[in-house]
C-alpha cells in the first residue's frame, strides 16, 4: 500500500476528534441529534482548520446507518466507509476555484433533485468566494430553498469576498486555528499513535519545531512532522530571524547584515524573512502589554519573553512601524534586499539610541531637541516683535499702552475771503 501523509491517515472521522472547533461541533451534532439539521451552512477559517474535514463528518453522520443517539457517526457501515473512500453518491464535493463558472453551477444544480441511497445529500463546494457572479446569482435561488433531502456546506478561507446574499442564506460558523499547547499535545499524540521513530531527547525539540511551522493549522503541522521523519527525525533548525532580532536589540548593523547575507545564502525570500521578523516584534510586543499571543510553540514563547525584557515598547512600536512599512515597499522594488537591510539599519539605530533597553530616556537627545524648541520660539518671538501687527504701532508699542494725547484744537476760522467761481457766459444767439 502506498505511503499515506500523516494529516491524512489522522483526519478526523467523528466530531469528537475533531480538535480545537468546540462551538462548531456542538451546533452541527446537536443538530444531527434533534433532527434540526440546517439547509445551508457556510465554514470559514484559515487553511487546516478543518472546513472539509467537519463536512464529511456531517455528510456520514446523516446518512449512517447505525447512528448513535449523541449523533456520531458508527464509520463502520456501507455508507460511512463509501464517504471516507470518496465514492458516495450521498456526498458531492466541487472545488468551486476551477468549477466557477455559470456552466459548471447549472451541471450541478441539475443533478439537484435527483434521489440517492443514503437519506440525505450533502454538496460541498470548497473555495466559494471564487466563484463568478453569474455562478452566484444561480445559486442563490437552490441555497435558498433547496429539496429537503439536500444540505449544502460552503467553505472559504475568505469570507469577506462571500457575497452577502449568499451569507445570508447559511448558517455561519468560524473555525480557528489551534493553540500552541493544544497542538503540541495533539503531535505527540500522533508520534505516539504511528509509532514514528524519533530518538526520545530530541522529541521535546521536534514537537516544538513542528508547531512552530505549522502556525496553527494540523494540516501544515503534520506536514512538517512528515518532513522531520524523512529526514530522520533531524531538525534543521533556521535561526536567521532570531540572528536578526538579536541584532536589533544589540544595535549590530554588522550583524544585521551578516545575518540577511547568511539567510539568502540558505535560499530565505528577502520578503519570507523580514515578515518572520515582524512577526518576532509583535510576538515581543504583545508579550510586552501583557497578551502574548496563544498559539506560539515554547521556542518562539521565551524568545518572545527575552525580547519584550530587553528592549522597551516604544522601541518595538517603532520596529513594527518601519518593518511594516519596508514590507509593503518590498513589494514594488526591483531588489527587496536593499529595503529590508536599510530598515534594518534603521532599527538598529533606533535600538542603539535607547540605552536604558527597558524605558530609558537618552538625555542627550532629550537635551538637544529643548535646545531645538527654545531656539525655535526665540526666533517666533522675535519675528513677531519685528512685523507690525492689528493693533500694534510702528515702533513695537501698543495703542493702549501710549499716554493719551490732548484733545485738538478748535478749527479757527479763515479771514481769506471765500473764492467764487462765476458761471460761464452763454453763447452769442446766432444773427
Amino acid at each position: 500500500m502506498a505511503y499515506q501523509s500523516l494529516y491524512r491517515r489522522f483526519r478526523p472521522r467523528r466530531f469528537a476528534e475533531i480538535k480545537g472547533q468546540p462551538h462548531v461541533v456542538a451546533a452541527l451534532q446537536g443538530a444531527v441529534r434533534e433532527g434540526t439539521v440546517g439547509h445551508a451552512y457556510l465554514l470559514h477559517g484559515p487553511r487546516g482548520t478543518g472546513k472539509t474535514t467537519t463536512a464529511r463528518v456531517l455528510a456520514k453522520a446523516l446518512n449512517c446507518e447505525n447512528r448513535g443517539d449523541d449523533g456520531e457517526p458508527c464509520c463502520v457501515c456501507e455508507s460511512c466507509v463509501a464517504i471516507e473512500e470518496g465514492r458516495s453518491f450521498d456526498l458531492h464535493e466541487l472545488d468551486a476555484a476551477s468549477n466557477n463558472r455559470v456552466e459548471n453551477m447549472r451541471e450541478l444544480l441539475q443533478r439537484v433533485n435527483l434521489g440517492t441511497p443514503g437519506r440525505a445529500k450533502v454538496y460541498l463546494l470548497d473555495e466559494v468566494h471564487m466563484l463568478t457572479s453569474g455562478a452566484e446569482n444561480a445559486l442563490l435561488k437552490t441555497l435558498e430553498e433547496p429539496p429537503a433531502h439536500v444540505t449544502w456546506v460552503l467553505a472559504t478561507t475568505e469570507p469577506h469576498k462571500v457575497v452577502e446574499t449568499i451569507r445570508s442564506r447559511c448558517q455561519v460558523f468560524e473555525l480557528r486555528l489551534l493553540g500552541g499547547d493544544a497542538m503540541a499535545e495533539h503531535v505527540r499524540w500522533v508520534i505516539a499513535e504511528a509509532g514514528l521513530d524519533i530518538p526520545a531527547d530530541r522529541l521535546d525539540e521536534v514537537v516544538d519545531h513542528v508547531v512552530a511551522e505549522g502556525g496553527g493549522s494540523v494540516r501544515d503541522t503534520l506536514s512538517a512532522l512528515d518532513r522531520v521523519v524523512a529526514a530522520g527525525g533531524v531538525v534543521d533548525l533556521d535561526t536567521s530571524t532570531d540572528t536578526l532580532l538579536e541584532a536589533l536589540v544589540a544595535g549590530d548593523v554588522a550583524g544585521a547584515l551578516a545575518g540577511v547575507a547568511a539567510a539568502l545564502d540558505r535560499g530565505r525570500d528577502p520578503r519570507t524573512l523580514g515578515a518572520d521578523v515582524l512577526a518576532g516584534l509583535r510576538d515581543a510586543f504583545l508579550t510586552a502589554m501583557g497578551a502574548p499571543p496563544a498559539r506560539l510553540s515554547e521556542r518562539a514563547r521565551r524568545r518572545a519573553e527575552t525580547l519584550a525584557g530587553a528592549v522597551a515598547p516604544r522601541v518595538l512600536t517603532r520596529a513594527v512601524e518601519v518593518l511594516g512599512s519596508a514590507l509593503v515597499d518590498m513589494r514594488q522594488a526591483p531588489d527587496p534586499r536593499i529595503d529590508l537591510e536599510v530598515a534594518l539599519v534603521r532599527l538598529c539605530g533606533v535600538a542603539d539610541a535607547d540605552p536604558g533597553a527597558g524605558g530609558g530616556v537618552d538625555e542627550g537627545a532629550l537635551a538637544a531637541l529643548v535646545r531645538r524648541v527654545e531656539t525655535l520660539e526665540g526666533r517666533l518671538a522675535a519675528l513677531a516683535e519685528s512685523s507690525p501687527g492689528p493693533g500694534r504701532a510702528r515702533g513695537g508699542e501698543s495703542h493702549r499702552d501710549r499716554a493719551p494725547s490732548a484733545p485738538p484744537p478748535p478749527a479757527v476760522p479763515s479771514r481769506r475771503p471765500a473764492r467764487t467761481t462765476a458761471a460761464p457766459a452763454a453763447p452769442p444767439a446766432p444773427p
